[in-house]
C-alpha cells in the first residue's frame, strides 16, 4: 500500500517514550501523573524522550482508565468586577508544576446558583478538583470521592470578589503612618477607597487610630474610590496652603492620580508632598518618582489554595496555611517633611 506523503505523523506512544528513555512504560505513566521520586536522571532521560518524540498523553484514554482527568478548575462568581489575575496566576503555576491543567469557570446567577453549578461540575468527572474563589452556600471542603472531584473553598472574597478576611488587613496602615511621623510630617491626608469595600473601611479605621496614637492630625478622610482621578480631585481640591505634607492613597492608581495633581500644581514629590499607595503594582515602580506602597502576597494566597487542592485530590494530608504578610515598601515618593512649606511661616 502507497504511504500518503501528506498524511500526518503517527503520535508517539507512552511504550515509544520509554524505549528512548530506557526506562519502564510504568514509569513513564508515574512521571506524567507527578507519582516520584525518581532515580537520579530518571526525570531528565523521560522528558529529553518526550520532547523528542513530541508526545502527547491520550487525555481521554487515561481518563477512562484511570477515572483521573488532570484537570482542576477555578471558579469564579458571574458579576466579575476586579479579576484576581495575581492569585490565579500563582495557583496555575503550582498546577502545572504538579501535572494538572487548570481551567477558569465563570458561574451565572445567584450565590445559591453558584453552588448549584459547582455541585453539579463536582458530579461531572470531567474535573479533579475545584478550587472556589467565592463562598458556596451549602458546601464545605471535601476531599476527592470516588465519583465526585476534591473542593477548596477560598474564603478570602466576596461575591463581587472584593477581598475579605485576610485581604482585609490593615495593619500595615499603622507602620506607615509612624514612618510618616518619624519623617517628621504631622498634617495627613487620607484617599480613602469606597466605603462599601471592607477592605477600604479597614485602612480608614487603622488610619485615625494610628493618627490619634501618633498625636499627628488627621486633615481629613475623602475620595472613595479606586480609579486615579479619585486621588487627582482630592489633590487637586486641597488649599494652596494646605498644611498637608502627606498623602496615604487607597491603592496604587488612586496615589498615581495624586501625583499628577501634584505636578500639575507644581508641588514636587516628596519635598512638597510624601505620596503612598497600596498593592505593589508594576506601573507604581517605573512612575516619577517610583511610588511607595504596601505589597499584598496575593500570589502566596493562590499558591496555598491551589496547593491545598492538589493535596485533597491526592488524597494527602493539606498543608498548613501560611500567614499572609503585608509589606511596606518605601520609594521615591516619600521622603522627610521640610522644615517649612511654601508660603507658610
Amino acid at each position: 500500500m502507497a504511504v500518503d506523503p501528506n498524511a500526518a505523523p503517527k503520535p508517539a506512544t507512552i511504550y515509544e517514550v520509554a524505549r528512548r528513555a530506557g526506562v519502564s512504560h510504568q514509569t513513564v505513566s508515574r512521571y506524567l501523573r507527578n507519582m516520584g521520586p525518581f532515580r537520579p536522571g530518571t526525570k531528565e532521560r523521560v522528558e529529553q524522550a518526550i520532547r523528542e518524540l513530541n508526545y502527547r498523553p491520550n487525555a481521554a484514554a487515561r481518563t477512562m482508565r484511570t477515572r483521573r482527568t488532570g484537570i482542576l478548575t477555578v471558579i469564579l462568581p458571574s458579576q466579575v468586577n476586579a479579576f484576581p489575575t495575581s492569585t490565579l496566576a500563582a495557583a496555575a503555576e503550582v498546577a502545572h508544576e504538579c501535572g494538572y491543567y487548570m481551567e477558569i469557570s465563570v458561574l451565572e446567577g445567584s450565590a445559591q446558583d453558584r453552588a448549584r453549578h459547582a455541585t453539579e461540575l463536582i458530579q461531572s468527572g470531567r474535573v479533579e478538583g475545584v478550587l472556589s474563589l467565592s463562598a458556596l452556600p451549602g458546601m464545605a471542603e471535601r476531599p476527592q470521592g470516588p465519583d465526585a472531584a476534591a473542593l477548596t473553598i477560598l474564603d478570602h472574597f466576596d461575591d463581587n470578589l472584593r477581598g475579605i478576611g485576610p485581604l482585609t488587613d490593615a495593619s500595615i496602615m499603622r507602620e506607615i503612618v509612624k514612618t510618616l511621623a518619624d519623617l517628621g510630617h504631622q498634617h495627613l491626608l487620607h484617599i480613602a477607597g469606597p466605603r462599601d469595600w471592607t477592605s477600604a473601611c479597614a485602612r480608614h479605621r487603622v488610619f485615625e487610630e494610628a493618627v490619634r496614637e501618633f498625636g499627628l492630625i488627621s486633615e481629613g478622610v475623602v475620595g472613595g474610590g479606586w480609579a486615579p482621578e479619585v486621588g487627582y480631585q482630592a489633590v487637586s481640591e486641597l488649599d494652596p496652603r494646605s498644611p498637608v505634607t502627606a498623602v496615604i492613597a487607597a491603592n496604587d492608581y488612586v496615589a498615581m492620580g495624586a501625583m499628577r495633581a501634584a505636578y500639575d500644581r507644581g508641588w514636587q514629590v516628596p519635598a512638597r508632598l510624601s505620596i503612598t499607595g497600596w498593592d505593589d503594582l508594576d506601573t507604581g515602580r517605573y512612575a516619577t518618582p517610583s511610588l511607595s506602597t504596601v505589597a499584598v502576597d496575593r500570589e502566596g494566597q493562590g499558591r496555598q489554595a491551589m496547593r491545598r487542592l492538589i493535596a485533597l485530590v491526592r488524597g494527602e494530608e493539606p498543608p498548613s496555611p501560611e500567614p499572609l504578610v503585608n509589606r511596606l515598601i518605601l520609594r521615591e515618593s516619600t521622603g522627610p517633611r521640610l522644615h517649612e512649606l511654601p508660603g507658610r511661616t
